[in-house]
């Protein structure tokens, strides 16, 4: 059973958070981020300690209990610190740039392929072979980065293409192998 739900979310100081019935506006240093949730779940403010209650044990109110919890935590860590997603870029000829706000990348293919950012979003290119993906929203992070990943995933034999940073990859042997 998990007990994410009855966790408390300290907030920090410079974070404001302002709840009307089910939405839930967070405010910080880094910006601000807005979200939707079941107007089941009560959201209390005491001393710069925000809880999560659910109003039965039934299996619906339970998962949504541990998810709210979650998501409003990540919020508030996100406009408190923000997010970041590192990748590397392993294989020869493969490397990334970035051209105004895009990224570019050659990943083997005939063409170089371009990822544009959405708004909120920032991709830092530290050496052509690394590629950071910077945010306040943990989702849209994620979301970016696995995108990226996706022009070309690590293959198994010879472990070309783009991962996460520290990311393992198992191997496998080749052919001659028996």
């Amino acid at each position: 059973m998990s007990r994410i739900g009855f966790k408390q979310i300290e907030i920090p100081q410079g974070v404001e958070i302002k709840i009307d019935g089910g939405h839930v506006t967070v405010k910080g240093p880094k910006g601000e981020l807005s979200r939707n949730f079941n107007t089941d779940m009560k959201l209390k403010i005491e001393d710069n300690i925000l809880t999560v209650e659910r109003p039965s044990d039934s299996k619906v109110h339970k998962a949504l209990h541990g998810t709210t919890r979650s998501l409003i935590a990540n919020m508030v860590e996100g406009v408190h610190k923000g997010f970041e997603k590192a990748l590397e870029i392993q294989g020869v000829g493969y490397r990334a740039q970035k051209q105004g706000k895009k990224l570019i990348v050659n990943a083997g293919y005939s063409h170089p392929v371009e990822i544009e950012p959405d708004a909120g979003i920032e991709i830092d290119v530290p050496s052509n072979t690394q590629v950071v993906v910077k945010g306040i929203d943990k989702e849209a992070v994620g979301a970016i980065a696995a995108n990226i990943r996706a022009i070309r995933p690590p293959e198994p034999y010879k472990g070309k293409g783009i991962r996460y940073a520290g990311e393992y990859v198992r191997r496998k042997e080749g052919k001659t192998a028996k």
